[in-house]
C-alpha cells in the first residue's frame, strides 16, 4: 500500500473497505441461506458483484495490490456465476466466505503501511478459485420457442440475456407488461412496480414502447419471468392499471429452428442477439445504464426539460466518518466538565448560605442549571454517536460458526435475534472474541453430530440461539444451544486431577459451583485437543474479557438438554452514573446499573449461615457483605439502634448487599483506569475524580457479586488465577 497516502486518507481507505467487506459478509450469508430452501437468488449474487466491483476499483485507487489482485479474481469468478457460465456449488460457496476472510487479513497488513511482500495464503487461494470458478456447461431446453421482437432482444445486456436463457431453461412463462407512468414521479412508479411485482417473478428488462396517454406520461413494456397465471399478476398489478399478456410460443422437436420473426429458446436466444465478440466487460444492471434505460433517460429528458436538476458539486452524502478516540477525547472533556458542574454546585450552596449574597446566589443558580442541561445534552448526543447495533458483530459469527461447523462436520442452524439491540463501539469490539470463543466451544463440546443427535431423539441438525436484549442501563447477551450439555461431574474429576481443587474442596461445591468450574484456566474434560477447542483455552477468557468490561457471566446447564450462557455488561464504559458511598474515611463509587435499591436493616433480621451473613429482606434471604472488612479498613462509628445501611447490588443471577457508613449521592463519573501497582489489585473497576479534587476508587460489582455469592473459596481461586 501507498506511503504517500498519509493517516487521514489511510484510515479513510481502510474504513470504507471494512464497510465494503461488512456488507459482503452480509449477502454471502443471505446467499447461504437461500440456496438451502430454492434457487440461487440473482439478485444476491448480483449484490456480491457489485461490492466485489466496488471493492476493486477502492482498492486500485489506494494501490493495494493484493487487495486488488483478490478483488479481479473473484469479479471474474463472480461475472461467470452471474451469466449462468458457472455454478454456485457448495465448494465456490465455501471459497467466497474464504475470501472475506483473507480480505480481513490483508484489510489488517495494509493499516500497518507495510509493503507488498508475497502472500502464500492469498496465492494458493487463487489457484483454488480459478478451479473451482471455472465456466460450467450450459444446457438447452429445447421444447418451448417463444416469439419476440427483434428490437426487444437487440437492446438485452448480456446479462439480460443470461437471466432470459436461464427463466426459459428453468420453465418459466414470459409475460410482457405494459404501464402508463408520469414522466414527474416514474423513478417513484418504477421502484413501486418492482415491488408489486417481486413476489410473483423476475423483471428480466423494460423499455419504452414509444405510446403514451399524454405529452407527459410515457409508457413502458416490462418482461417478466413468473410462474404464476396472467390472473393473478393482472391482479396484483390492479392499483396501477397496467395491462399483462403471455408471450406467444410455439412447439418445437429438439434441434429444431422455426422460420419467421426472431422466436427464443436457450439455444436460439445466442443466435437471435448480434454477438459482443471478446469478453464480458460489462457490469450490472443499475451500476450502468442499459441501452433500453438510456432511451428511457433520452424521451424523459426531452419531454421535460425543465424538471432537469441545475449542476453542482454538492455531495449528496450526509455523513462523515469519526475515528473512536475523537469520540473518547470528547467524553473524557464532558467527564472533566462534569467535576467542573459539581464544584460549581458546592460553590453555589455555600454562596447560599451567606444572607448579603443571596441575589449572587440565584443569579448563579440559574446559570448552574442551564450549565447542567446543556452538559446532560451534549453527554447524550457524544453516547448515542458511539451507539452500534450489536449485528454488526452478529454477523461476523454467522460467519464463523458456518465455518467451524464444517470444520467439525457437524449441521447447526444459528439463530439470531435481538441484532438491533445497541452498545458503545468499543464495548461491541470487545465483546467479538468472548462470544466467538463461545460459539466455537458450542460447536465443539456441546452440539452432538447428527447420528448421536438421532440416537437420542434430537433432530439431526443442532441449533445454537444468539438472543441480545437491553435491560435498564445494560445489555444481556444469550448464547444457548440445544447440544449435551456440561457433565458436572467430569469437571469436578478434571478440577481435582490437575490440581486445581482438593477432594474436600470439591466435596463442599454447589451444584452451581461444579458447573461454574468451566470457567477455571488450563481445565479441560477433554485428553486430547480437539479442532476447535480442548485445550484449556477459551472459556476463562470469557469470563476474563467480560470482567474487564464490567460485565458478567453466567452459566446454566442441563446434561443432554444443552447449556445457557448469559453475558450482562453495561451498554458503555464513556460515562456512567454511579453511586457515591463512603465507608470508613474512604468514598467509592458503585455503578448505578449494578445497584437495585438502599435500605437499613435491622440487626435482628441478620443470621450466619455457614460463615456468611445472611440478612431477611421482605421474607427473603439476602447474602450480606461488610466492605470494610473485604478491603481491611479500620471499624467507624455505628448508627447506636444498631441498624445498618445496605446497598442492594445485582448482576445477572448474583445479587447482595453491600454494608456502607454512608451514602453521599449519584453523580455522572468517567472510569481511569488504574496503574502501577493498583492495577492486578481485584474488585476494582478503576478510579474517578470527584468535584473536590479528590479521588474514589469505582467498585467492580460483578466480581465483589460473585465473591459475595460464593459459598466456598472457589470465586476466590478463580479471581486468583485470572489475576
Amino acid at each position: 500500500m501507498s506511503h504517500e497516502l498519509g493517516d487521514k486518507g489511510r484510515e479513510d481507505f481502510l474504513s470504507e473497505a471494512q464497510e465494503v467487506i461488512d456488507r459482503l459478509s452480509r449477502d454471502l450469508l443471505l446467499l447461504d441461506a437461500t440456496t438451502r430452501v430454492g434457487p440461487v437468488d440473482a439478485d444476491l449474487v448480483n449484490s456480491v458483484f457489485r461490492g466485489v466491483h466496488t471493492l476493486k476499483g477502492l482498492c486500485g485507487m489506494f494501490n493495494a495490490t493484493h487487495l486488488t489482485a483478490l478483488s479481479h479474481e473473484l469479479e471474474n469468478t463472480l461475472d461467470e456465476l452471474r451469466l449462468g457460465k458457472t455454478n454456485l456449488t457448495p465448494e465456490l460457496l465455501d471459497q467466497l466466505f474464504r475470501a472475506i476472510e483473507i480480505y480481513n487479513r490483508l484489510l489488517a497488513v495494509s493499516r500497518t503501511m507495510g509493503a507488498d511482500e508475497p502472500d502464500e495464503e492469498l496465492e494458493a487461494f487463487l489457484r483454488d478459485l480459478r478451479r473451482i470458478g471455472g465456466p460450467a456447461s450450459v444446457s438447452s431446453s429445447g421444447g418451448t420457442v417463444y416469439d419476440l421482437d427483434a428490437n426487444l432482444l437487440a437492446v438485452l445486456t448480456e446479462y439480460e440475456e443470461h437471466r432470459l436463457r436461464s427463466s426459459v431453461d428453468s420453465g418459466l412463462r414470459l409475460y410482457r407488461i405494459r404501464v402508463a407512468f408520469q414522466l414527474v414521479t416514474i423513478d417513484e412508479q418504477l421502484e413501486a412496480i418492482k415491488g408489486q411485482l417481486k413476489p410473483y417473478g423476475e423483471i428480466l428488462t423494460y423499455l419504452p414502447t414509444g405510446g403514451a396517454v399524454s405529452a407527459d406520461s410515457i409508457e413502458l413494456e416490462i418482461l417478466l419471468a413468473s410462474g404464476f397465471e396472467v390472473e393473478k399478476l393482472q391482479q396484483a398489478l390492479s392499483s396501477v392499471g397496467g395491462t399483462v399478456e403471455e408471450m406467444p410460443k410455439i412447439r418445437v422437436a429438439s434441434g429444431a429452428s422455426p422460420t419467421g420473426s426472431p422466436s427464443l429458446d436457450s439455444q436460439a436466444l445466442a443466435d437471435a442477439v448480434p454477438s459482443r465478440g471478446g469478453p464480458s466487460v460489462s457490469l450490472p444492471t443499475r451500476m450502468t445504464l442499459s441501452p433500453q434505460e438510456k432511451i428511457l433517460k433520452t424521451v424523459y429528458s426531452v419531454a421535460k426539460p425543465e424538471i432537469r436538476a441545475e449542476a453542482t458539486l454538492r455531495s449528496v452524502a450526509q455523513t462523515v466518518r469519526v475515528d473512536i478516540a475523537r469520540l473518547d477525547q470528547l467524553m473524557n472533556l464532558v467527564g472533566e466538565l462534569a467535576i467542573v458542574r459539581g464544584g460549581l454546585e458546592r460553590v453555589v450552596e455555600q454562596i447560599r448560605s451567606e444572607p448579603s449574597l443571596r441575589s449572587l446566589a440565584r443569579d448563579l443558580g440559574r446559570l448552574h442549571h442551564g450549565f447542567e442541561r446543556h452538559l446532560a445534552s451534549m453527554q447524550a448526543a457524544i453516547l448515542e454517536v458511539r451507539m452500534v447495533p450489536l449485528g454488526q458483530v452478529f454477523e461476523k459469527l454467522a460467519r464463523v460458526a458456518r465455518q467451524a461447523s464444517r470444520e467439525v462436520h457437524k449441521e447447526v442452524n444459528l439463530v439470531i435475534t435481538g441484532a438491533e439491540t445497541e452498545v458503545d463501539k468499543l464495548i461491541g469490539e470487545e465483546l467479538s472474541d468472548p462470544l466467538m470463543h463461545i460459539i466455537r466451544n458450542a460447536l465443539d463440546h456441546g452440539i452432538e453430530d447428527g447420528d448421536a443427535r438421532e440416537r437420542v431423539g434430537k433432530p439431526r441438525t443442532g441449533t445454537i440461539a444468539l438472543n441480545a436484549y437491553a435491560k435498564g442501563n445494560q445489555v444481556v447477551v444469550e448464547v444457548e444451544d440445544d447440544g449435551a450439555g456440561i457433565d458436572a461431574d467430569e469437571l469436578v474429576r478434571s478440577a481435582v486431577g490437575h490440581g486445581l481443587l482438593t477432594a474436600e474442596e470439591a466435596n463442599e461445591l454447589t451444584d452451581r459451583d461444579r458447573v461454574e468450574l468451566v470457567f477455571l484456566p488450563g481445565l479441560s474434560t477433554r485428553s486430547e485437543p480437539g479442532r476447535l477447542s480442548g485445550r484449556g483455552v477459551g472459556m476463562d477468557v470469557v469470563k476474563t474479557n467480560i470482567g474487564r468490561l464490567g460485565g458478567v457471566v453466567d452459566v446454566q446447564s442441563e446434561k443432554g438438554i444443552g447449556t445457557k450462557l448469559t453475558i450482562t455488561l453495561p451498554i458503555t464504559l464513556a460515562m456512567i452514573s454511579a453511586l457515591m458511598v463512603r465507608v470508613g474515611e474512604a468514598i467509592y463509587a458503585m455503578p448505578l446499573s449494578s445497584v437495585q435499591e438502599a435500605l437499613l436493616v435491622d440487626p435482628s433480621s441478620v443470621r450466619e449461615v455457614e460463615g456468611r451473613e445472611i440478612a431477611t429482606v421482605r421474607g427473603k434471604s439476602l447474602p450480606l457483605c461488610r466492605l470494610e472488612m473485604l478491603f481491611e479498613l479500620e471499624k467507624t462509628e455505628r448508627d447506636p439502634s444498631g441498624r445498618m445501611l445496605v446497598v442492594v447490588a445485582t448482576a445477572a443471577s448474583n445479587k447482595s448487599g453491600f454494608v456502607v457508613d454512608d451514602i453521599v449521592g449519584r453523580q455522572d463519573i468517567v472510569i481511569k483506569a488504574l496503574t502501577g501497582p493498583l492495577r492486578g489489585i481485584g474488585g476494582f473497576a478503576g478510579a474517578t475524580e470527584l468535584g473536590d479534587q479528590r479521588v474514589a476508587l469505582v467498585l467492580d460489582m460483578p466480581m465483589l457479586l460473585e465473591e459475595a455469592m460464593s459459598t466456598t473459596n472457589i470465586s476466590k481461586r478463580v479471581a486468583r488465577l485470572h489475576a
